[in-house]
């Protein structure tokens, strides 16, 4: 029933829908919470399928109480748990039997196409790494993120936000091509405009790595079916400028945090300036339909959801404490990527690519170029 070979192409064992993978543990808010975020998106999509991990008897009740969502859902038992508080290391030696393990092993065995789990990042990416294997030609495997924009599609993608602090001018190499085509699939972008984050947009600034990757993009842009736009800076990441911003792990993971305190900050400070007085109340009740359409655009559970790229599978990662709303768009992320083919795309563009350096007498990991 089952393949072994975490390279076969995946096979949905329920006729008529798109199967994810769905670790119902390890989030901050709990498995009711998961399930919650599972139905809003059953209700909302009838063509997505379910493969549940965690206790069981839990599961069982908690989504049994859900209207019709039992038949659309797969339990499967696995009664440990990988907390926020675990090392990745000390996961790996007892990762076998978690919820987290089990999740994972659906993408590799085929009977699902995305996984998606609330769980510890680091733990997740080494499982990952270890279970589905990464993509020939790709050295370190990277965190996708969608950045609220001014573009036409309302947001870019920005890579690496957290998978690895190190990044050297290859992998920025890499990270560049997987953005690219996370816009093609996820945001439906013909030829994104890819973008090399930096401390200015002068050719001499910046970290040695990033000047070596700066001379190597325009080549792989061409082969690769991007635009290289050069370096940008951090007012560029929400602008119109530019589809993919590409950087290291730890200089995305920080700008990821502070993009997401600033806008709950600005939110708080809103509601905080109508509350003042009978007149800005007032004003706020006249505002109610603007500031409504403020606050969808920069919620950040409409963007939840962060893709490892650079793996033999589709793994989204929903924030640890995202809600029912959280959680089913990070769903929604892991459907509308399987159903767009974008794993094989990917695969084959990096295999493509990995051949033709390769050919050239390059070496594989220059041809994640």
């Amino acid at each position: 029933m089952v393949s072994a070979d975490p390279t076969a192409p995946p096979r949905n064992p329920h006729s008529g829908g798109v199967v994810i993978s769905v670790d119902a543990m390890g989030g901050d808010r709990g498995p009711a919470v998961v399930v919650a975020g599972i139905a809003e998106s059953a209700e909302k999509n009838p063509d997505i399928r379910f493969i549940v991990h965690g206790p069981g008897a839990e599961l069982e009740r908690l989504i049994g109480r859900r209207p019709g969502l039992a038949a659309r859902c797969d339990i499967r038992d696995a009664a440990n748990v990988v907390t926020m508080g675990d090392k990745p290391s000390q996961v790996l030696r007892k990762a076998e039997g978690t919820s987290m393990w089990s999740t994972l092993e659906s993408v590799r065995q085929g009977e699902a196409m995305a996984a998606v789990s609330c769980g510890n990042t680091g733990a997740l990416m080494a499982m990952s790494m270890i279970r589905l294997r990464k993509l020939p030609g790709v050295n370190r495997p990277a965190i996708a993120c969608l950045w609220p924009s001014r573009n036409p599609q309302g947001f870019n993608v920005m890579l690496d936000v957290g998978a690895d602090i190190r990044a050297d001018a290859q992998d920025l190499l890499a990270y560049a091509l997987m953005g690219a085509a996370y816009a093609r699939n996820g945001l439906g972008l013909a030829r994104p405009r890819v973008g090399l984050l930096n401390v200015g947009t002068e050719e001499h600034k910046g970290r040695p790595e990033l000047k070596q990757a700066h001379e190597l993009m325009p080549a792989s842009a061409q082969a690769a079916n991007f635009d290289y736009v050069g370096f940008v800076e951090g007012g560029d990441l929400p602008s119109d400028h530019v589809d993919v911003i590409v950087t290291d792990g730890f200089t995305g993971n920080v700008a990821l945090k502070t993009g997401e305190g600033t806008a709950k900050l600005v939110g708080d400070f809103m509601r905080d300036a109508f509350s003042k007085s009978i007149l800005s109340k007032f004003a706020a009740l006249l505002a109610m339909g603007s500031l409504k359409r403020l606050q969808k655009r920069i919620d950040p559970r409409r963007v939840n959801g962060g893709v490892f790229l650079g793996l033999n599978g589709t793994v989204v990662k929903s924030h640890g404490s995202a809600d029912a709303t959280g959680v089913s768009a990070a769903i929604k992320l892991a459907f509308q990527l399987a159903q767009s083919g974008f794993q094989d795309r990917l695969a084959a563009r990096l295999a493509q690519i990995h051949a033709g350096a390769e050919t050239d007498g390059a070496t594989p990991t220059e041809g994640a170029s």
